[in-house]
């Protein structure tokens, strides 16, 4: 593991390739994984005033005291790259209604950004109608097979008012959590 303090910039762990014995393939993992259900944000950053961002599920609370959450990127991803440059960035869960911004945002390319309306908050890009905004600030990356986690302390937090519906990915689709009736 590495404090985001010791990595230098622009600079990778190495990273194990080598499979545990009993591993089993990727098709059967993915399978596996697309029976859970879970959350889907938009972890952005900000360039020299261009926004960056990227579609993620693997994100989730991690400590309350102190406030802080855990992201995890591909290795291969671009916006890795600038969070580590930055130190920052902001995710943006999003609401059920809010599907095609998942879809575009997790396309490749550079310009995920031409036509969708964002805003400057904290000096990073937040996207409107969201369930939920939090800006955070790297405190450790962790390089994980594929990806690196980042674990980072929460500067600020919000919920979005009358409570929305998040948008959820499961078994290969979005979809949206329903309470049970009690």
């Amino acid at each position: 593991m590495t404090t985001a303090a010791e990595q230098p910039s622009g600079t990778e762990e190495p990273s194990s390739t080598e499979e545990p014995s009993g591993t089993e393939p990727p098709h059967v993992f993915r399978d596996a994984m697309a029976a859970v259900a879970s959350p889907v944000a938009v972890v952005t950053a900000m360039d020299d005033g261009h926004p960056h961002g990227t579609t993620v599920s693997a994100f989730t609370s991690l400590s309350l005291t102190p406030p802080m959450v855990l992201v995890s990127l591909d290795n291969r991803s671009r916006l890795l790259a600038l969070v580590r440059r930055t130190g920052r960035f902001g995710i943006n869960v999003l609401s059920a209604h809010q599907t095609e911004l998942a879809t575009a945002f997790a396309r490749s390319g550079p310009d995920r950004f031409d036509g969708i309306p964002w805003s400057t908050s904290h000096e990073l890009p937040r996207l409107p109608g969201s369930a939920s905004w939090i800006a955070a600030e790297v405190q450790e990356y962790v390089t994980a097979g594929d990806h690196t986690v980042l674990l980072a302390h929460v500067t600020s937090a919000e919920a979005a008012t009358g409570g929305p519906r998040p948008l959820t990915y499961h078994q290969r689709s979005f979809g949206t959590h329903t309470p049970r009736a009690v």
